[in-house]
């Protein structure tokens, strides 16, 4: 994408500094009480006449059929596909979504039977896991999150959108916006790292790029925040497990991202596996009804996860499967994705008052709604003969920009890179010469297209440079005997690039790890060739932060690739040779050990925080204190003078912030180095003393400038009552702004240093 697009998207996005405030800013107005939210068939738009009509032919049972939804052949959860239950539940009249399926023919033939042979000829709506990309594949969504850039996210869901949607697919169940500090928990590669403020942007930019200004558009996807809430707080980031947390810190951290993607119009909620302080998130009300639905006024529906209504029973809160239902149904699911507990029971649960019409009217009028606005009345069958069959040259164009600007260089001394294109290159690993770039939600439908690898990539860019090969070590890292070799080549050649990391299965859904460093023996592999004395890079690939040890010091250049996607070795081989001056930043920080975690750069202070002098403070015996890499860390090949931040104003009334007023914050920023690159300026606040301890540092703001060698400019943001207060511990929200003095923080990274005093009177 050229300068031109990328300034368009970004005007579109409302500036990367403030979109995360912009995201979040109605989230701080007082709750609207449950009177306020409009009652089914009484709400004002363009479908609620047809959608009352309809509703008043239809019988219980093809009421509760429109909240079912099955699965097709293809499995992402216990109990495999649903196809012949989804084909004679469509006749019948009594299905409302089906996933997993895709493919225009596929998806027309299944819309024939709902649209064509049931009795008032509803259509289907068509759900796939389409995370980051379809045909093409971008860098995992965690990779998106280290360009600090929204209109990344905006591009993959764009091209998402384009190609799923000609193949029959109306819906995504992307994107997820679950902020964690857990690297073990293998969904970090699914959502945006640790910070809301960061995620909230990008949550809100996904959800345009999908949705655009007409989900009747043939180039457009309804979109599905997920997972409510607080996923990413599993303990010991297993998969599925317990969560106990305040009201603050589930207002303060968590909910923020689901607040933007509302803000930004996303069309559907998913709800999570976890529990939530005891209440599996299936029957957690209190989220999905008491905040969702009625404080935030949201007007769409909310589908469970792939068996999780059931999956009640087993957390041991539902008796069994009718009470899951009851449960579920009115704390707030709406569709049930999977399980068939609702369908099943719900005229029983009817006619025993433990639920009622009204609800059951609500939930079908949602999902009626997202059908009429997808224009699937008018419109119900892809257009087989535009379907799009593959990736084409500008979509393929569009991903290896988007993954050159997710590159993150760790480490560079001496200048090691960028490299020269002439010489001799020896391209060693266990993921030199493989295809394992696209990532962990890739999806099988992608199979068929290749993605190219590093080795291709850095003979396609050094022609005139003599390349060898040496895997070195498999990808598990289990067999030794090509090290030698691997060493052999090191020695032979100017500069080895050593491209290892963790397979795109061990991260991802249900793929947790205990330890975080290179599997297997790739590490004995990186040592073999620091010890030939020879020149070398690492690239890591991976779908989470990962463990170094004692290799990092040992190796003169890093660059975190994670997992790229379709044109990821391309975009590797474009920062390798300096075509791209990486520009990204780590959107989470990386652990020196497992042991470490948690950490996290937005931590409370504690009564005793560290202190190299005194023993009796919060520290670990036996580990140096900080992480390995900050939060917000990343190098250039160029450098860059990030000024202290200057106030519009030092002092500000409390009640003016509360009516409107902001602050503006500038901050100078020149390229002192030769060469043009990027850099993201980031804006970070402390409040020292408040009612409720606050973090050492929020990210309020950041902005991805473009400079040429010698070129400064100033970057502005507005802190607003929004970035400057907090939410309380009161159950049913109440966000409070304090006198006193913030601490105002710029620099490009979470360790910022140049500061400024701003005092709420």
């Amino acid at each position: 994408m050229n300068d031109v697009r990328r300034r368009t998207v970004l005007a579109a996005a409302g500036g990367t500094a403030i979109a995360g405030k912009a995201a979040t800013a109605r989230a701080q107005a007082p709750p609207a009480p449950s009177s306020d939210v409009p009652r089914p068939g009484t709400e004002s738009g363009p479908y609620e006449t047809r959608i009352r009509a309809l509703m008043a032919r239809m019988t219980i049972d093809e009421k509760l059929g429109q909240l079912q939804q099955f699965a097709w052949t293809g499995d992402t959860g216990p109990g495999g596909g649903q196809t012949v239950a989804a084909e004679k539940a469509a006749r019948r009249g009594r299905l409302g979504s089906v996933l997993n399926i895709y493919g225009a023919r596929t998806t027309n033939t299944l819309q024939r039977m709902a649209v064509e042979k049931s009795r008032l000829g509803i259509p289907l709506i068509f759900g796939l896991d389409v995370i980051h990309g379809m045909w093409t594949t971008f860098p995992i969504p965690l990779g998106q999150a280290a360009a600090f850039d929204p209109a990344v996210a905006e591009w993959d869901a764009e091209v998402s959108a384009r190609e799923a949607r000609s193949n029959g697919v109306h819906w995504t169940f992307s994107p997820m916006m679950d902020v964690t500090h857990e690297p073990r928990w293998g969904r970090i590669a699914e959502g945006d790292g640790e910070d809301p403020y960061l995620a909230a942007a990008l949550a809100a930019a996904k959800t345009r790029g999908y949705q655009g200004d007409d989900l009747r558009s043939r180039r457009r996807l309804a979109a599905c925040a997920k997972h409510m809430v607080a996923y990413g707080g599993v303990e010991g980031g297993r998969d599925y497990n317990t969560v106990d947390v305040s009201e603050a810190r589930l207002r303060n951290f968590y909910l923020p991202p689901f607040r933007a993607a509302l803000d930004a119009g996303v069309a559907t909620v998913m709800a999570s596996f976890n529990t939530v302080s005891g209440v599996p998130a299936h029957g957690y009300r209190h989220a999905l009804t008491d905040i969702l639905k009625e404080e935030w006024g949201f007007r769409g529906f909310v589908v469970s996860d792939y068996n999780g209504v059931q999956e009640m029973i087993v957390h041991g809160y539902a008796a069994d499967r009718s009470d899951a239902a009851r449960l579920a149904f009115n704390a707030g699911i709406d569709m049930e994705m999977a399980s068939t507990t609702i369908n099943e029971y719900g005229k029983r649960l009817l006619r025993s008052g433990q639920i009622t019409m009204e609800r059951l009217d609500d939930a079908v009028a949602r999902i009626l709604r997202l059908k009429f606005r997808l224009g699937l009345f008018e419109h119900p069958y892809a257009d087989e003969d535009t379907a799009i069959a593959g990736p084409t040259k500008a979509s393929r164009a569009a991903a290896r920009e988007a993954a050159g600007r997710t590159m993150v260089l760790l480490k560079n001394e001496k200048s090691t890179l960028p490299l020269d294109r002439s010489g001799s290159i020896a391209v060693v690993g266990p993921f030199a010469d493989s295809t394992d770039l696209r990532g962990s939600w890739a999806g099988t439908w992608a199979d068929a297209f290749r993605p190219v690898t590093v080795l291709d990539a850095v003979k396609d860019a050094a022609p005139k440079a003599s390349v060898s090969h040496v895997e070195g070590v498999d990808a598990s890292g289990r067999s030794t005997r090509g090290i030698a070799r691997a060493a052999s080549a090191a020695r032979a050649t100017d500069v080895t690039v050593v491209v290892v990391g963790e397979a795109a299965t061990l991260s991802g859904e249900a793929s947790v790890r205990s330890d975080l460093g290179l599997p297997g023996r790739q590490e004995r592999l990186i040592t073999a060739i620091a010890d030939t004395g020879a020149p070398f890079v690492v690239v890591l690939l991976s779908g989470r932060p990962l463990t170094m040890g004692g290799w990092l010091d040992r190796t003169p250049a890093v660059l975190q690739a994670w997992h790229p996607g379709l044109e990821g070795g391309n975009a590797i081989a474009d920062v390798l040779f300096g075509t791209v001056n990486p520009g990204g930043k780590l959107p989470v920080t990386f652990p020196r050990t497992v042991g470490q975690i948690p950490i996290y750069y937005n931590h409370e202070n504690t009564g005793r925080p560290y202190d190299r002098a005194n023993h009796y403070t919060s520290k670990y015996l036996d580990l140096a204190y900080g992480p390995q890499f900050p939060f917000g860390h990343g190098l250039s090949y160029t450098t860059f003078d990030i000024g202290e931040p200057r106030l519009s104003v030092s002092r500000v009334r409390a009640e003016a912030l509360r009516k409107g007023d902001t602050v503006e914050v500038a901050v100078a920023v020149r390229n002192t180095g030769r060469r043009k690159g990027d850099e993201v300026v980031q804006l970070y606040i402390r409040d020292p003393v408040a009612s409720i301890v606050q973090p050492v540092r929020r990210l309020s703001g950041f902005r991805r400038v473009s400079l040429g060698a010698g070129k400064a400019t100033t970057v502005r943001f507005r802190l607003s009552a929004e970035e400057l207060g907090f939410w309380t511990q009161e159950p049913h929200g109440r966000f409070l702004l304090q006198k006193g003095e913030i601490r105002v923080f710029a620099g490009n990274s979470s360790l910022a240093k140049g500061g400024r005093t701003l005092t709420i009177t």
